[in-house]
């Protein structure tokens, strides 16, 4: 949260941080990292973790039982060139100064600030990481509890949508949601899963969206739920104002 705070707030500070680091790996990227990677488990400072997601496998976060960054590097490449990551956190920053607030804490609380006329937009880590403990999350999510914040919400008359499991193939992952919460479930297909195809099969991946009952008397009656969602690739236009 604390890197999201200094893009918003201090986009030149993060880039110039960020162009330091990709600028003084050059030469020796392998061990570079690995200092950086070191020094972000000891101080969590923002810009090391910028640089990390920049050159980790897959720009994915990998942490070890401690709690501790452990992804390793991609090795083919430097990372994003800092002139390209300085455009996109100038953008990101116009898009969000003044209209986004960051915060850190529990999900409860922070879903007790909720009014009427929002719309909470949640994706938590999905029942089929949470299982067995998975790396790429330092604490996982217990179904029971979230499920009485969802009936909660549903008390207060909160809309909100919830991206959560799906399924792969016939595998399907978690337990389904409490018939008493009344949610409109939505599946989305995502197309081939990855690590299916890794291993020579050919199975189609559905995420799972649901909205709540409050969401759907705002909207009207949902008619389509299978949805498919083509491949984009989708750019953030730093124009101005925007």
């Amino acid at each position: 949260m604390r890197l999201w705070e200094i893009i918003i707030e201090s986009p030149e500070t993060i880039t110039l941080g960020y162009e330091r680091l990709w600028k003084a790996q050059l030469g020796n990227q392998r061990k570079y990292y690995d200092t950086i990677r070191a020094k972000f488990n000891e101080t969590h400072e923002p810009e090391y973790l910028l640089y990390l997601l920049a050159r980790c496998v897959k720009a994915s976060i990998r942490y070890n039982s401690e709690g501790q960054f452990n992804q390793s590097p991609d090795n083919r490449r430097l990372g994003m060139n800092p002139e390209t990551m300085r455009w996109h956190i100038l953008a990101a920053s116009r898009l969000l100064k003044g209209r986004a607030t960051v915060t850190f804490g529990d999900y409860r609380q922070s879903l007790e600030s909720a009014k009427p006329q929002d719309v909470v937009y949640m994706d938590p880590p999905y029942q089929g990481v949470c299982l067995n403990r998975d790396p790429r999350y330092i604490s996982l999510l217990d179904f029971d509890s979230f499920t009485a914040s969802l009936r909660n919400l549903n008390r207060r008359d909160i809309s909100f949508i919830l991206s959560y499991d799906g399924k792969t193939g016939a595998k399907s992952y978690g337990r389904p949601m409490p018939d008493d919460l009344r949610l409109v479930h939505i599946e989305i297909e995502a197309g081939r899963s990855s690590q299916a195809t890794l291993l020579g099969r050919d199975h189609i991946t559905y995420e799972s969206i649901y909205l709540s009952p409050a969401l759907i008397e705002r909207i009207g009656v949902i008619r389509k739920r299978h949805l498919t969602l083509a491949p984009k690739q989708f750019s953030l236009l730093a124009q101005n104002g925007v």
